[in-house]
């Protein structure tokens, strides 16, 4: 039987807020906000660790691109960290504030560096969030590196998602490949798999793939999905999760639906 998991208990497909979606800076406490507004109780995040081991809510390994300030995050004390206004307004958010502010919402956080493993797993332990996150990374190793060091603290299921490996195991399947490699990763805590919802002009996320997912009761989550029409594709074949920056879009396209799993706010748009 498969494992269930706190974080996947939920009506219908999941929609999700990446980086809190456009209309503030992206993932500032302001991003994540706006999108609670909206009705919206999955947020997705980035995990870094700055020098001293402090954990943040971002994308980047470097501030250039979305701050007022440069520097690599895992060379830089949390100190000068700090100082960084994305898109020079928003401060750049501890994790641990992300969690504790928003205790209704669900947070899928991306582990963008190694450093940021082990301080990750401290405050999920601090925070006792294990069952309202999920964890992924575009690193197979990191992935690993940080299941092993889940049992440490905690003996409930934390939901994973399959790493790179995994995904193209699951893509290969999905052309008649072998399944061996994803029953061993779906019985160590590896719940979906997040992928892209195309390659270019060609779909990754397919009928078959999704058949073949949720046949080794893996839940497919497609990102990062800002058409309309994509989105109404995706939701025929049977995806059970859509990233978005588009919020009102995907709301709109699933409240039409009846999937909307509550009425749309009055929040501005």
């Amino acid at each position: 039987m498969p494992r269930t998991y706190a974080f996947l208990d939920h009506p219908g497909p999941i929609a999700f807020a990446h980086r809190g979606g456009r209309g503030r800076p992206e993932n500032s406490m302001a991003a994540f906000q706006r999108a609670l507004d909206l009705g919206y109780r999955y947020l997705e995040t980035d995990a870094h660790a700055t020098a001293d081991g402090t954990v943040i809510a971002f994308h980047d390994r470097t501030l250039d691109r979305v701050t007022d300030r440069t520097g690599t995050i895992a060379r830089l004390p949390y100190s000068e960290v700090a100082l960084a206004r994305i898109d020079g307004t928003e401060p750049i958010p501890l994790l641990e504030d992300v969690l504790g502010s928003f205790p209704d919402a669900r947070v899928n956080i991306d582990i963008k560096d190694a450093p940021v493993i082990g301080p990750l797993a401290r405050v999920l332990h601090r925070t006792r969030a294990w069952d309202r996150v999920c964890i992924t990374s575009f690193s197979t190793r990191r992935l690993a590196q940080m299941r092993a060091r889940l049992p440490l603290f905690t003996d409930q299921d934390v939901c994973t998602a399959l790493g790179p490996r995994g995904v193209m195991a699951l893509r290969a399947k999905s052309y008649g490949g072998p399944t061996a490699k994803l029953v061993r990763l779906a019985a160590t805590g590896v719940a979906c798999a997040q992928v892209p919802y195309g390659l270019g002009r060609l779909p990754f996320v397919t009928e078959s793939f999704i058949a073949q997912a949720h046949t080794l009761g893996l839940r497919v989550h497609a990102w990062t999905v800002n058409d309309a029409a994509e989105m109404e594709r995706l939701l025929d074949l049977g995806v059970d999760g859509i990233m978005t920056d588009e919020l009102v879009t995907l709301r709109h396209v699933m409240a039409t639906r009846g999937l909307w799993p509550r009425p749309a706010t009055s929040a501005a748009t």
